[in-house]
């Protein structure tokens, strides 16, 4: 049987996949997706793989990356199309705004992105409440940043910690950690982590480069922006139990866990119900009445919001799928153990390992998902070295979520639409944007060795 059979160092290896996959994707504008694959193929000829293999690896790697992952991935998708399109995002961003004041709107602000967050991605949350802090801060006469900052600050810590978002959920699944633990541990790193890198940093980066706090912002770039009647909104107490659902029935179930005896009839049922896969089916069946029905939309028109929430994740399901393709790669060419091995030598604790090469593959290849499925897929041995399930997995994902999010920079499509919406120079954005992402990796960092050592 044919067999490239190399001498190079694995790292170096590693080094020159990730180099043809940005400049595929950096330079030759390639699609993500097909830049994964082609990656794949070539590192799995360098690492010796034999050629009849390659191909069964990817496969195996796609399949296996999205199984009841596209379930989770989907189901959300619709979960937040339907609370977004029903006016429930606007009626929770509003009602805490109003309730909160002047004084604690910052505040407010975090609750409002952190529940909307939970339901929505990044970019779509973003979307939801931009218009809705940029009337809030035109009214309040305050800088459109200052409310800014704590926002997306707030959207980007649950799109990297917490399930049911794309990344901590498909790290969590390749890793064997538990799906909530990370939920309710990442709940605990996202509270000091948004504190730091909202607030606070908000307070700093006022101080040393005011520039940026600007009230004569034109936010037209959004484009059309659906307005709504507070009056028509569904009200606050069901939007953000039709927001929080998910994350409501899978702590509960994991809280269950340990309180009563596997064997307990109500507790097996709390975990039936609590199971990801089926919290999020439950979910978004809550989510079709209170957002749809009981608001007088035809059955028609939830399933075309339905099916077009399918086609706004699609690309990214594809990604995740080339991600989980990449991952095989190194797996079954032993680049996950040979880096394993190398920390095993070494008194580096796991969690900066993990931290530390998810980092540096996000400000190589700007995408968070991919750098943060990359990096899973290098440190799997790490993780199982302490047994399925484990809180050390847990935490890795975390500090996985963590490095993901670390130095945006014009390699992050995310980069550019903070730029275009806060009205930012490229040089400001690297100042503002750039540094806070930075601030929140390692804020996230920080929270996590924290909790390991209570857990």
């Amino acid at each position: 049987m044919f067999n490239l059979n190399f001498t190079i160092c694995p790292l170096l290896i590693v080094l020159i996949g990730v180099i043809i996959l940005i400049f595929m994707i950096v330079k030759l504008k390639m699609n993500t997706f097909v830049g994964l694959v082609i990656t794949s193929f070539i590192v799995g000829l360098l690492l010796g793989l034999p050629l009849t293999k390659i191909a069964q690896t990817i496969e195996t790697g796609i399949g296996g990356q999205l199984g009841h992952l596209a379930i989770i991935f989907g189901f959300g998708s619709m979960l937040g199309k339907l609370v977004s399109d029903a006016g429930g995002g606007y009626r929770i961003a509003t009602t805490l705004i109003n309730k909160f004041g002047r004084r604690w709107i910052q505040v407010a602000v975090i609750l409002a992105s952190f529940i909307i967050g939970l339901a929505l991605f990044f970019e779509v949350g973003l979307v939801v409440v931009l218009p809705i802090i940029f009337i809030i801060a035109r009214e309040l006469d305050m800088p459109l940043m200052y409310l800014g900052i704590p926002m997306v600050a707030t959207l980007n810590v649950t799109h990297a910690f917490l399930p049911p978002h794309l990344a901590p959920t498909a790290i969590t699944d390749i890793l064997g950690a538990n799906l909530g633990h990370v939920l309710l541990l990442g709940i605990l790193a996202a509270i000091p982590t948004i504190i730091i890198a909202g607030p606070v940093y908000n307070w700093v980066l006022q101080k040393v480069y005011p520039r940026v706090y600007r009230k004569n912002i034109d936010i037209s770039v959004l484009g059309e922006y659906k307005e709504f009647k507070l009056e028509k909104t569904p009200k606050f107490g069901i939007s953000v139990l039709t927001a929080m659902m998910p994350v409501i029935l899978i702590a509960v179930a994991t809280i269950c866990s340990f309180i009563f005896p596997k064997n307990n009839p109500v507790n097996e049922f709390i975990q039936f119900i609590g199971a990801p896969d089926l919290a999020m089916l439950l979910s978004l069946i809550f989510a079709i009445f209170t957002m749809g029905l009981w608001r007088n939309k035809k059955m028609e028109e939830i399933s075309t919001a339905l099916a077009d929430s399918i086609k706004q994740i699609s690309v990214m399901l594809l990604i995740i799928g080339g991600g989980g393709a990449f991952k095989q790669v190194l797996v079954d060419g032993g680049i996950s153990k040979y880096i394993s091995g190398l920390f095993a030598q070494t008194s580096i604790s796991p969690i900066l390992a993990a931290w530390l090469i998810t980092a540096l593959l996000r400000m190589s290849l700007g995408s968070s998902t991919v750098a943060a499925m990359t990096a899973a897929g290098l440190v799997v041995p790490m993780a199982h070295q302490f047994g399925g399930n484990s809180i050390m997995a847990t935490l890795m994902v975390l500090a996985i979520g963590a490095g993901s999010v670390f130095c945006g920079h014009v390699n992050d499509a995310g980069f550019w639409m903070i730029k275009e919406y806060f009205g930012l120079s490229l040089k400001e954005t690297l100042l503002s944007w750039t540094t806070l992402t930075s601030v929140l990796a390692l804020a996230g960092l920080g929270a996590v060795y924290a909790i390991s050592l209570f857990v």
